[in-house]
């Protein structure tokens, strides 16, 4: 009998995360080919949150709870996750009840057939119109700098085998990007359609400064394409500086008279400084990284873990 392994990470979810848990139970109840355990991941959530999971781990026997010390992200939270998960094929999915936990099946009859992973794709997603901007830029992103296929799909709701896991949790580096793992680690993806629900409670953690951080994570964690896209235009922006110089010089061989222009000079000026200082806080980005990692920057702190001895 194969084992599943969910991994739901948590933040503002006192309300909702006992809703998603009774339904992976009832779900889980009807797929009697496979046993399961729920790891939830606390990521020092200001509520309740690891007050209810300690209740819902103290009530259940294959529940585990992990409290971080501070908040890390989500994708941080899903690799604390995944350190403590002892079954075959993984789960991840959302708090918030919106990822349809009674449709697992349909992401584990694509793992049976043969996919490594396999990502929930949605018809129409019940997102708020700045969250879904979002995921449209991420997708955008995750296509140009990490080689995503357009076709592709990519959700917080995913199920995948267990060397996956095993392959990903090499990376130790301080912050994490699970979507930019799972593309270097295999090519037998997939989708499988699902529903995607109203939120119930709350609103969506993601602020616009996260969003921008987990898009700069994505890119320079895991594609020098950032690099070789700055010199590229550092070579068109050379080019285009050099083709009108002489043009400005044949300009005044041909009509004297015309005064060489100050403000195209200026403007000429600010275009290159403001490019070579994109450039420069580009490569900042990736030095920066390199120094976090030297100096071995977690990317998580573990407080409390409850349930795994039981």
């Amino acid at each position: 009998m194969q084992k599943v392994s969910f991994v739901i990470p948590c933040y503002r979810s006192a309300k909702t995360l006992p809703g998603v848990v009774r339904e992976i139970q009832d779900t889980m109840a009807a797929l009697t080919e496979y046993s399961y355990e729920i790891i939830m991941v606390n990521d020092a959530s200001p509520d309740e949150t690891f007050e209810v999971i300690e209740q819902l781990v103290n009530e259940n026997d294959n529940m585990i709870g992990v409290n971080l010390a501070k908040n890390f992200g989500q994708h941080a939270a899903l690799m604390a996750g995944f350190r403590q998960i002892s079954g075959d094929i993984l789960v991840c999915l959302d708090d918030d009840g919106q990822t349809p936990a009674n449709e697992v099946g349909k992401l584990l009859e694509a793992i049976q057939n043969g996919d490594d992973v396999v990502y929930a794709s949605y018809e129409s997603k019940h997102h708020s119109a700045f969250r879904n901007f979002g995921s449209y830029i991420n997708d955008l992103m995750t296509r140009v700098m990490l080689g995503k296929p357009k076709n592709l799909h990519v959700t917080s709701y995913f199920a995948a085998r267990r060397f996956i896991v095993d392959e990903m949790l090499h990376y130790e580096n301080a912050y994490p990007y699970v979507i930019g793992l799972v593309l270097r680690t295999t090519k037998r993806i997939s989708n499988v359609p699902v529903t995607h629900r109203d939120r119930k409670e709350g609103t969506s953690g993601y602020t616009i400064s996260k969003l921008l951080g987990l898009w700069m994570n994505g890119f320079t964690a895991f594609s020098i394409k950032p690099l070789r896209i700055a010199s590229v235009v550092g070579c068109v922006c050379a080019g285009g500086s050099f083709l009108y110089g002489i043009y400005t010089i044949i300009k005044k061989f041909v009509n004297p008279a015309v005064p060489i222009g100050f403000s195209a000079l200026i403007t000429a000026i600010m275009f290159v400084g403001g490019m070579q200082m994109l450039m420069l806080g580009l490569i900042g980005e990736y030095i920066g990284r390199m120094y976090l990692s030297m100096n071995a920057s977690p990317q998580y702190v573990i407080r409390d873990v409850i349930g795994k001895e039981k």
